[in-house]
């Protein structure tokens, strides 16, 4: 048996080689956008402007607006894609997050077995990789960068009439619910807190936003969840603005319209 005074130091290098180093390694900021591909893009921006969400900037070609980019915050964004061509569904397109250091993430993901596209720069200006989980969906990862124009837009478009400041959770379809929730919690170090139905999964690090993975339905619409200070107000702000609101669970929704909702909640 060891001394005393050589047990808690063996105690103590145990906590300070714990891997705590590892769950730090794949640590994000926080939920960075939520990519929408919508029929109408004049309509959508519309809708998320009676929210009080202001577009930040967008990219166009011959045909108009392709991208719309609707700012929540200084690091939080909806983005609105023009569909293409009939073909292309509606909906949810993918999840972003943002960390500090991509090339940290990155190398993270691939000494946890994964397969990180290579970091490149965007049109906006920042940094980002893709990654595809098992069911082949895109998970998308971002660094902003001074000069970006996220990062020129920041204490800009911030509206008055904003009717929530901050995205709390965002929601993923998956078709395998127990490999899919394996997949977040085992290799992007997410954390599970559990749900019924939907499966909550905190993202790694201290942001405390979130995102639900529920399974795949004919009916199923993407759902995003923003904090308000009070529910009730926020459903009658909602009314006098022209919005169906609609309340249940101590939370009030409103959909888009090609039926994404958007839920608010207490903070």
């Amino acid at each position: 048996m060891l001394p005393m005074r050589w047990s808690i130091r063996y105690l103590a290098f145990l906590v300070l080689a714990a891997p705590s180093g590892a769950s730090d390694a794949v640590a994000l900021d926080g939920v960075a956008h939520v990519a929408f591909a919508v029929s109408d893009v004049a309509a959508s921006r519309a809708f998320y402007q009676k929210l009080g969400f202001e577009q930040a900037f967008e990219f166009g070609d011959a045909k108009g607006t392709a991208t719309s980019y609707m700012k929540i915050n200084d690091r939080q964004y909806i983005e609105l894609y023009r569909q293409d061509t009939a073909k292309q569904p509606v909906g949810l397109m993918h999840l972003c997050f943002d960390t500090s250091d991509i090339e940290r993430l990155s190398a993270a993901y691939a000494e946890r077995g994964l397969k990180p596209a290579d970091n490149r720069k965007a049109r906006a200006g920042n940094l980002l990789f893709n990654l595809r989980d098992p069911e082949g969906q895109l998970l998308e990862y971002t660094q902003y960068l001074a000069g970006s124009l996220h990062w020129n837009a920041r204490g800009k478009f911030v509206s008055e009439q904003r009717l929530s400041d901050h995205m709390v959770r965002a929601e993923q379809p998956v078709k395998d619910l127990a490999a899919e929730k394996a997949f977040f919690t085992g290799k992007l170090g997410f954390e599970d807190r559990g749900g019924n139905g939907p499966v909550r999964l905190r993202l790694p690090g201290g942001s405390g936003e979130e995102i639900e993975i529920e399974a795949t339905t004919a009916g199923w619409k993407p759902r995003i969840t923003l904090a308000v200070e009070d529910v009730g107000r926020t459903a009658e702000e909602l009314k006098k603005r022209g919005l169906a609101a609609r309340m249940s669970g101590g939370a009030v929704s409103v959909s888009d319209p090609d039926g994404a909702v958007i839920e608010f909640t207490a903070r």
